[in-house]
Parts: structure tokens; sequence; C-alpha cells
């Protein structure tokens, strides 16, 4: 059926959709890179439909969840108590005002030297030297462990972030030139005391929402084995599991989400962001992220008539399923000769010792808050969901439970191709400083110089050849 321009195959997956099996036939095993919950989609929405092998029911429980990620929360008290409760300090009203639908933020453009338009999604985490009761950054004393650039009525905005850019220059081995731009960041407008001078920063992009679901069922086994693999070989690639608080689970758990694994779980992730991106609290994160020296914060008025958290158990477990059963999109042109030979330079370039193509997932995390459908999966998500060194370049200096300065997780590569088409930019890497897909790789460093050193002698009808393939994930 057709839908807003795309091409959309509500049930295909193999020996059940003619046309998917068609394409089947006629494409590599990892042209579904969900599995039967791939979903055949391109243009704006590539990234917001349901996984293709849910139940009737699971997909109603999908829409209900899907409003309430993509619609505004207000400042209380509201003639609503549904959504009320909005800040006291937010970065956006709602989940998808940084995850624009379902993908990827990019940071705000201050290119022309004017204060560009508000745009959510880059968000700056703060700390200060030290550790937390569970392992995790110490706050900054004064803005707590994020600045939120909005407010509520009556309530000062904790800050502006400013950024610069310097240019680096650089050549391929053919002689073609290129340029990266290394973002250098301020923080103007504080709305208290000073920030520590000790403060440690790390800017963070919003990503793409897919297959969160089927990267929470990989089985924890799975990316320990990474990490030994990797340790076995003895080369430079040495990944390391970061394992982190979850407040779900109550215990230390590997860390999967996050740009430094920082998050072990999709329901600690949604609750959490709920608390410190909107200011919405919830029974496992009951409080408002005021900090003692923002008196106006503290005394501002709660949602729900201020009689208990502002979104309810059932309300969140909607949110949390509908995002783990948002499907990958499958792939374009996979048998496309060009995109092979791009495949074979990724491959060539060793790039999979960390975007480890493929894995077969098992039972879900937490069976409530995800589906069924999403275990038993081979799955192409080309992640190994470690943490690695990306050299000086890419560093940011602050600690994240057991990640360092320097550590970055390695980001699932599917969907990169319909960025442009979801959200109308390129921007990659945490902070969104590349502006395509070639620069992501000129800005690995540490573990993946080497990948990048290679990719660094192709010719141009390669580099081509590379970026197609990349495009066709």
């Amino acid at each position: 059926m057709a839908v807003l321009g795309m091409q959309v195959y509500a049930d295909a997956r193999p020996g059940v959709d003619a046309a998917a099996g068609k394409a089947a036939s006629a494409a590599p095993a990892d042209h579904l890179p969900g599995g039967n919950t791939t979903v055949f989609a391109t243009g704006r929405n590539a990234f917001s439909f349901p996984a293709a092998n849910l139940a009737d029911a699971e997909r109603t429980r999908f829409v209900i969840g899907n409003s309430f990620f993509k619609r505004n929360w207000v400042q209380a008290p509201a003639s609503t108590t549904a959504r009320d409760g909005l800040g006291p300090h937010f970065l956006a009203r709602s989940c998808g005002g940084c995850h624009v639908q379902d993908g990827r933020a990019q940071p705000p453009d201050f290119h022309n030297g004017l204060e560009p338009r508000a745009v959510a999604g880059l968000l700056m985490r703060l700390s200060v030297p030290g550790s937390n009761a569970v392992g995790g950054p110490l706050h900054e004393p004064t803005y707590g462990d994020q600045l939120n650039d909005l407010s509520i009525n009556g309530v000062r905005a904790e800050g502006k972030l400013h950024i610069r850019y310097e240019t680096i220059a650089g050549k391929f081995a053919d002689g073609t030139p290129y340029t990266l731009e290394k973002p250098i960041y301020t923080v103007r407008e504080l709305g208290y005391d000073p920030l520590s001078p000790d403060t440690l920063f790390s800017p963070r992009i919003a990503p793409q929402v897919i297959g969160l679901g089927l990267l929470e069922a990989i089985p924890a086994a799975e990316i320990e084995a990474n990490a030994r693999a990797q340790q076995a070989a003895g080369g430079p690639v040495r990944g390391q599991v970061n394992r982190v608080w979850d407040a779900y689970a109550n215990a230390m758990l590997p860390g999967r989400f996050g740009w430094k694994a920082n998050v072990a779980s999709l329901a600690h992730q949604t609750a959490s962001a709920f608390q410190g991106d909107i200011g919405i609290t919830s029974r496992l994160f009951p409080d408002e992220a005021c900090m003692p020296a923002q008196k106006d914060c503290l005394q501002a008025p709660r949602g729900a008539k201020g009689q208990g958290v502002e979104i309810d158990d059932k309300t969140l477990d909607d949110v949390i399923f509908y995002q783990a059963t948002l499907a990958p999109p499958a792939r374009r042109d996979p048998a496309d000769p060009q995109v092979l030979q791009g495949q074979q330079i990724f491959m060539r370039a060793q790039c999979a010792s960390c975007h480890r193509p493929s894995y077969v997932t098992g039972a879900p995390l937490f069976p409530r808050l995800s589906s069924p459908a999403l275990s038993g999966q081979t799955i192409f998500p080309y992640t190994d969901l470690l943490l690695h060194d990306m050299g000086p370049d890419l560093a940011d200096g602050r600690p994240d439970f057991l990640a360092n300065g320097n550590q970055w997780r390695t980001p699932p590569l599917w969907g990169l191709g319909l960025i442009k088409a979801v959200n109308g930019h390129s921007r990659l890497l945490h902070d969104g400083r590349a502006r395509d897909l070639l620069e992501a790789v000129l800005w690995h460093g540490g573990e993946a110089s080497a990948a990048r050193d290679a990719v660094l002698q192709l010719d141009a009808q390669e580099r081509d050849a590379l970026v197609r393939f990349l495009e066709s994930l």
C-alpha cells in the first residue's frame, strides 16, 4: 500500500508476504535488518512503523504509546491532568521534540553568526570529578547532570549553549581535499550560580529510535563475547563492556544504550529522559531535577495536582513498549553491484571489528515492556554495543560509569541511509559534528585509526561505493 509516498508492506516477512518473498530471493540475507519485524518503508515516516509481526492488540498498545511519545506536555496547573507537569526545567515538551519522526536530531546552526532558532535534541551532560552512590557521574552542584535551556513561567532557564567551529583540513591519498568542523562549546546566560570550575561537559545528540527493543533482546552473553573475542584477537580493537545501574532491574547490568553505553534498559532510559529532559516524574524517578540552589525550580507547581507522580505506570509502560517495537526499515538495493563493492570495502577495512553485523535475539529484558515477536530474530544492527577508545579528537574527557573520557559506544548503523529523508539532514556522531557519512568515518581515531587510514587510501570510486553501502543500511 502507498502511505505518504512510501512503499509499505505491513506484514512483510519471509514466506508470508509475496513482495517480501520476491525481494528475499534476489537480495542478500541481511536485506531484512530486523528479521521478521522489518518493514518496507522509505520517506519521512520510515522510522515510525510498528514491528511487522506484532499482534493486533500490540498494535493498539503501540498507537497509545505513540500518542504519549509525540504529544506535548503542558505546564501545571492545567485543565488536563493527563499531560500536565512540564518542567520546571526542560529541553523539549515531548519525547518527539528531540526524536522528531522517531529520528535523529541535529545541532543548532551557529554558522551565520546569529543566534539560531531553538532546536531540541542536543543535550549537554554535566558532572564533576568523582562518582555517585551507584558508580555513575557525580552531578555538578548547581545545575545537576545536564543543562536545560527551557523553563516554565516563573522559573529561570539554566543557560544557553553556544557553538563555534574550528576547521580541520586534510587530503585523501589521491589528493582529494576534505575539511572537518570541530565544535567548541561554551555555556552562556547561566540562570543561577557559576558552574563549578572543574565541570566536565559531554554533548549528546538524540539518535533515531528504531530497533531499540531488538538491541535490548541481544543476549548479554553476546556482548561479553564481543569483548572477549576482540581481546583475544590481539589487535588495536579492544572493546569494553560498560556496567551501569538500572532502576528497573534494581541492579548493575551491561550498558547497551546511550552514547557511552551508560544505560542498560530502554525502560530506565525512557523514565530518566521523562524526568531530565521534559520534567515529568514517575514512580522510579519521583523527584523533579531541581538542585538546591534553584529555589524557583523547587517552589514551582507540580503536575497531577501535586498529589503524585506526573506519568502513571501504565502510560509510561506504553511509551516504553512503543519505542521497543519501532521497526527497522528494510535495506534499499542490497544486491546492487556498487553496494556489494562497498560492503567488501567495509569488511576489508575492518570496520566490522566494532560494527558487528548480526545477532539472534533472545528474550526481552522486561517482557511486559516489549513483545515476544522480537525474540528469535536474526538482526543486522552493525554494532558490538561495546565501549571503544576513539582517540583525542572525539574525546569529551567525562567518565560515565566504566567509560572513560575517550570511550564511546559503537552506534548501530541501521537506518543511516534514511536519516536525510526522515529528518532533512545527515549530521552524525555523538554531537552531530559530522556533516555526512564520510566525515563520520574520518573522525574515527584511537582503536579505529587503522580503519580510518584504510578509507583515506581509497580512490573516489571506492569511496562512493563505501558510502553507497552505508546508505543502503
